[in-house]
């Protein structure tokens, strides 16, 4: 050995004896169950495995790095020629490693004050041991290759560039996902981080029926025991999902709460077969009594998630000691089949989406072909055959048009009649659920406990079925994605921590108004000082305040199920959802469209929506469906809600029927044009009724039915709109 490369033995023995230290250490803490100058147990590993092969790990490398040091020291073995090429490897190892634990380090000591400055950042100093280990081995080789053949010119520089390239990549990356919480949390104004987190990977448990329902499980590190929220979601375990699962697990887990994250029956990474929307309650209620047998768990649970997210909570909502103490439910209700059949029709555009993305194994990609194809042919029941294959549970969300036992299983008796706790309900004005879950609030308003009706909150923004909604004013809010997260930690605060101080940030209603663009807080829903005002339909397409005379007569138009109307946007899950251009169907023969004049005053509408027509039709069952619609000045018109009605057994003569439209709060900017749109389809927004009374499932034959709309004063056709009275402007 050269003199000069005697202080390489030295280095490593001392390297290696400090790493000794930190095992033996860990071995204390293990054994004498914590040691007040030295971290607790859990922060010792990061949880990938259990303690006892942590440590036959640990003694692998202990076993390693003494063999190297006796090589080195003793100038033999593989270390008695000179390695370039090894120095360089050992280079490439050494340096990302001390950079990745010095960059933990510091994210730390900046982000969690409970960590400053050493507490559980000591195991962090033995990956600098390790790091400086590999680093000086890696000089070793450089020192004790010189004069050798080997030159580092004959290594391609461009090869040492990619390699360059892509650790310094790979650093930035990781150091991204580290800082995700973060900066999420800034994006979203939320209070500042305080805690490391540990996580628990694949938690599992053995349901009744011996199925494994695993959950990654979030722990805020320092403390021992914490309100709990709980997720249970219905996805493929995707590297998306994964990422987007970690970041807001370690969100929340960072602000003191330990979290839950849990696959439901068949996904993420638990066992048995996914059926959707019919293990949730027993596997909830079986989760609950995992949840209270956990030495972090403190009594206190929240629920959070939207669609089938909120379905799972739901289903569980009765629950007290173990239940859970507050729910934030979104773009989902407590009756499922409300959303399936609205007005009785089927909507299967949302739930032919839904069963071609989910029916297998995993999530997949639904094409607008394959979903094109179920739509176009007889029967419906066949409509995910020719999507995708035959879906059992799409089979039978189509053959039961009423609630009946199935639904009654699905949707339970009277879930908000049992609700256990406050509810945070977020609803899009353009998703499937909003009618619902605006029945829910209303619902928990008026039937519950003072406690929990006064501590529930409804937010009501620019959202469909978990998207952001685009504008054609050319706004554009801020992503559904973020905007789903935004209130959680003030909401489970007010909740669990007896510090919060979000009551006032969290009034009872809040509501986007569109076409201002704005968001409003408001004391109820709907609004006490509505003024609910007829809009009469008139022979002249017009449509205003005054009643029709006794000579206006009917408009007629024929339905041909074969000839639908074809949706244009609205409130469906899918890519379609939300505001649309409707003037391509507008010059339909089937289509008939009431309008008023061009609007002298801004003219608010905000509430319930409810069209009362006085209809006929050749057809004793048939549809009438209703669109409300924002008619620009140059004539561009915008939908901006609609209803349907399934009618079953029209008499001859004049029928009257009611259509609720889905509610809204738009202001109708001066200027523009407030259009009622009346037809019998909005496909495939909705089913088409083939017009024969014959099971809608399995009906193949079709036939065209004349129909009538009369605007007489006998029979006057109107709509009621929610209007909100204004200030008028001083010109």
């Amino acid at each position: 050995m050269r003199k000069s490369s005697k202080r390489f033995p030295i280095l490593l023995w001392v390297l290696l004896g400090l790493f000794v230290c930190r095992v033996f250490g860990q071995i204390v803490v293990a054994i004498s169950g914590g040691v007040w100058f030295l971290p607790p147990m859990e922060q010792w590993y990061s949880g990938l495995i259990s303690y006892p092969w942590l440590l036959a790990s640990q003694f692998l490398i202990i076993a390693l790095l003494s063999k190297i040091c006796v090589d080195v020291t003793r100038n033999t073995s593989w270390f008695s020629a000179p390695r370039l090429r090894l120095g360089i490897c050992l280079l490439y190892f050494g340096i990302p490693y001390l950079l990745v634990m010095l960059i933990r380090y510091a994210i730390r000591m900046s982000i969690y004050p409970h960590e400053r400055w050493t507490g559980g950042s000591i195991p962090i100093f033995f990956h600098w041991v390790l790091a400086l280990f590999v680093l000086t081995l890696a000089a070793y080789n450089f020192r004790n290759s010189f004069g050798s053949e080997n030159k580092v010119t004959r290594v391609s520089r461009l090869k040492h560039g990619s390699a360059i390239f892509c650790i310094s990549l790979g650093i930035l990356l990781w150091a991204t996902f580290q800082l995700g919480p973060w900066v999420l949390g800034k994006k979203l104004n939320a209070r500042a981080s305080e805690y490391a987190v540990r996580i628990d990977r694949r938690v599992s448990f053995s349901a009744r029926d011996g199925i494994e329902l695993a959950s990654d499980v979030f722990h805020p590190q320092g403390l021992d025991k914490t309100p709990t929220i709980l997720v249970r979601i219905p996805f493929s375990k995707t590297l998306t999902n994964s990422l987007f699962a970690n970041i807001i697990g370690r969100f929340w887990a960072e602000r003191g709460y330990t979290v839950v994250i849990q696959g439901t029956r068949g996904r993420y990474e638990s066992g048995g077969k996914y059926e959707p929307l019919f293990h949730e309650r027993e596997d909830g209620l079986e989760t609950l009594r995992w949840l209270a047998k956990q030495k972090w768990y403190n009594g206190k649970i929240g629920m959070w998630g939207g669609s089938y997210f909120g379905f799972t909570q739901w289903s569980i909502a009765d629950q007290i000691d173990p239940g859970p103490a507050g729910l934030m439910i979104q773009i989902a209700s407590s009756r499922f089949y409300d959303m399936f059949y609205p007005g009785g029709a089927f909507s299967l555009e949302s739930a032919l989406n839904w069963a071609a993305g989910s029916y297998g194994e995993k999530d997949v990609s639904v094409q607008s072909e394959s979903l094109r194809r179920g739509y176009q042919a007889f029967p419906l029941i066949e409509a995910d055959d020719r999507s995708a294959q035959d879906i059992p549970f799409f089979n039978d969300w189509v053959s039961h048009p009423v609630r009946d036992e199935y639904w009654k299983k699905i949707d339970g008796e009277s879930r908000v009649g049992t609700l256990k706790s406050p509810v945070f309900l977020m609803a899009g004005w353009f998703d499937p659920f909003l009618q619902a879950q605006l029945n829910d609030f209303i619902e928990i308003k008026t039937r519950t406990s003072g406690e929990i009706a006064n501590a529930t909150r409804l937010v009501v923004g620019p959202w469909g079925h978990a998207r952001t909604i685009h504008f054609p004013n050319g706004v554009t809010p801020r992503n559904y994605r973020l905007e789903s997260l935004v209130y959680s930690v003030p909401w489970f605060d007010l909740l669990f921590r007896s510090d919060a101080a979000e009551k006032d940030a969290l009034p009872p209603v809040q509501l986007y108004i569109m076409g201002e663009n704005i968001w409003r807080n408001e004391t109820e829903w709907p609004l006490k000082r509505t003024e609910y005002r007829p809009y009469f339909l008139h022979e002249s397409q017009s449509l205003d305040l005054k009643a029709p005379s006794k000579e206006e007569s009917f408009d007629s138009f024929t339905y041909d199920p074969l000839n639908p109307v074809p949706s244009l946007g609205g409130a469906v899950i899918g890519p379609n959802a939300g505001v649309h251009l409707q003037n391509s169907i507008e010059s339909r023969s089937d289509l008939r469209l009431y309008s008023t004049s061009p609007l002298e005053n801004d003219t608010e509408v905000t509430g319930p929506v409810r069209a009362i027509l006085y209809v006929e039709s050749s057809a004793r069952c048939t549809d009438f469906t209703a669109k409300l619609v924002d008619v620009f000045p140059d004539g561009s018109a915008y939908n901006i809600s609609e209803g349907i009605s399934r009618l079953s057994d029209l008499r001859a003569g004049t029928n009257k029927i009611a259509i609720d439209l889905w509610p809204t709060a738009i202001v109708f900017l001066r200027g523009h044009r407030i259009r009622l749109e009346i037809s019998s389809s909005n496909f495939p927004r909705f089913d088409r009724n083939p017009n024969t009374c014959a099971p809608i499932a399995t009906a193949t034959q079709t036939a065209k039915a004349t129909q009538r709309i009369h605007h007489r004063s006998t029979a006057a056709s109107h709509v009621i709109l929610p209007v909100i009275p204004r200030r008028i402007p001083v010109r």
